[in-house]
């Protein structure tokens, strides 16, 4: 059975391919245009389930899985935001950098260098059959600096528990291991493998 991804986000279908490589892994985009898909719940597991729900019905196959991940970054020091909001922060059409500065002057504004912050990733799966959802989350730091070029995102800000670097400075086979994806995909694996 083919994995399709709903997303057209080349870092998290690069992430989700290398954590899942006995599978064969699919953006939804390779198979159909990609369309826009209105995430308007109030969750990360209702807006992921949405954008699974949504590709799967566009597909019109019943013999794929669709994967969907909505996930995000929670500042404490601004009441959890960006949260379910992360990917669109700085605006509609903003960018990766767009949003990381956007976040970094948020947390300056409030006269702090740094925030106990963490990660969510809702993973929903969807088939003809039946529909799952799992989280995972990765517990640190936001900086109101940015520190590497590596990752994608918030990297550059977020040092996770434990470490003295961040996402953006760390080597790539750490970050899967501490990944909040990677905690969710773990989990979304098992019930993969029963499906």
């Amino acid at each position: 059975m083919k994995l399709v991804l709903a997303t057209g986000n080349k870092g998290k279908v690069r992430e989700i391919k290398a954590l899942c490589e006995d599978y064969e892994v699919i953006p939804y985009g390779d198979l159909i245009d990609e369309f826009e898909i209105v995430e308007d719940g109030d969750t990360f597991k209702e807006n992921a389930l949405i954008k699974a729900r949504a590709v799967f019905k566009a597909l019109n196959d019943e013999d794929v899985m669709v994967i969907a991940d909505d996930s995000g970054i929670s500042v404490d020091i601004l009441d959890g935001k960006p949260g379910i909001y992360s990917a669109r922060y700085a605006g509609e059409d903003a960018t990766d950098k767009d949003n990381l500065y956007k976040l970094m002057d948020a947390i300056k504004a409030t006269g702090n260098e740094t925030s106990k912050a963490h990660y969510t990733a809702a993973i929903a799966i969807v088939t003809k059959d039946s529909e799952y959802s799992v989280h995972g989350w990765m517990y640190g730091t936001a900086l109101s600096e940015a520190s590497g070029d590596g990752g994608f995102g918030y990297d550059p800000m977020f040092i996770p528990e434990g470490y003295d670097k961040t996402l953006g400075e760390l080597d790539d086979e750490i970050k899967k291991k501490l990944s909040h994806r990677s905690k969710a995909l773990s989990l979304a694996k098992k019930i993969i493998e029963t499906l």
